[in-house]
């Protein structure tokens, strides 16, 4: 019913993943342990947020027996209690990721109802006190051809090994963002998989203040944390909302686009901003629009939706349409704009065509010098842009 009315549902780039992340299992050690070490469990290795992979199109996945040396017999020995009994903030614990199950595969580890071949992320990067083992897997992975793509990707992975990339990159840039406690300054161990921190009660290291210190024979009370009482007692993931809109002039045969200056010559897309903290995403887009163009929006409908994994964010795109007598551009408010300039269906529909690239390539074969180009099709404004010019404004519903 849903799909007669508003159409199929838009799937943007880095999302998509095949994988159940069967969250509800993150704090079952046993299902952890079960799933490290099972014959079908993938690894997908980060140096530095870099992934592992054998050319830019293809992902490399290494086996429990690659990572053994580095992460030890059994990371999920113990519960998480007893980990936080435990806790020596001396010691580096390598960042394990659980991300989920591929239940494609009926031959993969089988835990009460569920099936299907577990996925891990691991950050290999040299650092604290396992800088020698780390070092020796990543010479290991090179002498097979491996190597650690640097920069972002965007464009380059197939739909689905990026979502894997854009979730395992997401969190282990959480978790090494994060290393302290954000009310007391000590420093916090990663439980639940992966997905949650914790600011331990007790330190079998004796500190002095929040890092260093000589290994002690009994845990060390830590001073009093807030993060310890109350129902707030765990750091979470943080994802952070961002707008990304085409506007659509009030008669609805032109559309608003931008550039920066940075960008290349010609290149434009939708305007795009953060949503601010008690502010809808509605309000969001009309506020972006009239500060960075000065242009006043009426209605706003969202479209679709894109994780974004530089850091965290997650764009949330929206179509929205100008009001009667609000279209004059305005740039004198927030400076970000190198230019704004309404571009007519047409227009955007040819550029949609030959002259999409990522920011930095050439655009497709067929493309003229001098005429309007956009981002790539895995970008959302992309499919925002196609939305409007393929009717989403029109009579009927096209969402």
């Amino acid at each position: 019913m849903l799909s007669r009315k508003f159409g199929k549902e838009v799937a943007n780039y880095f999302s998509g993943s095949p994988l159940n992340r069967v969250s509800f299992l993150r704090t079952d050690h046993k299902f952890l342990s079960a799933a490290l070490n099972h014959p079908t469990t993938s690894f997908l290795l980060f140096n530095n947020l870099n992934p592992l992979a054998r050319e830019p199109s293809h992902l490399s996945y290494v086996s429990y027996a690659d990572v053994k040396p580095l992460i030890g017999e059994d990371s999920y020995s113990k519960t998480e209690e007893q980990m936080i009994a435990e806790y020596n903030s001396t010691t580096t614990i390598p960042q394990l990721l659980f991300l989920g199950l591929d239940e494609r595969n009926k031959q993969g580890l089988t835990y009460n109802i569920y099936t299907g071949s577990p996925y891990f992320a691991l950050d290999v990067t040299p650092k604290g006190s396992i800088i020698s083992q780390a070092q020796d897997l990543i010479e290991t992975l090179q002498l097979r051809g491996l190597k650690f793509l640097e920069g972002r990707i965007q464009a380059s992975l197939p739909a689905q090994d990026a979502a894997i990339y854009a979730q395992a990159r997401a969190l282990l840039d959480w978790n090494a963002r994060n290393p302290f406690c954000a009310q007391c300054g000590q420093p916090t161990l990663s439980i639940n998989g992966g997905m949650k921190r914790t600011c331990p009660p007790k330190d079998m290291a004796s500190l002095e203040g929040a890092i260093g210190g000589n290994v002690g024979v009994a845990p060390v009370d830590r001073p009093d944390c807030a993060t310890r009482k109350g129902v707030s007692n765990l750091c979470f993931p943080r994802t952070d909302p961002t707008v990304i809109m085409a506007v659509v002039s009030s008669d609805g045969k032109r559309v608003l686009i931008g550039r920066q200056k940075r960008w290349p010559q010609y290149w434009y897309s939708t305007l795009a901003g953060f949503v601010e903290p008690a502010e809808s995403v509605e309000e969001a887009v009309r506020r972006e629009v009239w500060e960075e163009s000065g242009v006043h929006l009426g209605r706003v409908v969202i479209h679709s939706t894109q994780p974004w994994p530089y850091p965290a964010n997650l764009m949330i795109g929206a179509i929205a349409q100008c009001i009667p007598g609000g279209e004059k551009i305005v740039l004198k408010h927030d400076p970000e704009l190198e230019d704004a300039r309404w571009a007519e269906l047409e227009e955007v529909r040819e550029a949609l065509r030959v002259g999409t690239s990522g920011l930095g390539e050439p655009a497709q074969e067929g493309y003229k010098e001098g005429n309007l180009r956009l981002p790539a099709g895995t970008a959302i404004a992309n499919q925002l842009l196609a939305a409007v010019v393929g009717g989403f404004v029109g009579e009927s519903p096209k969402i």
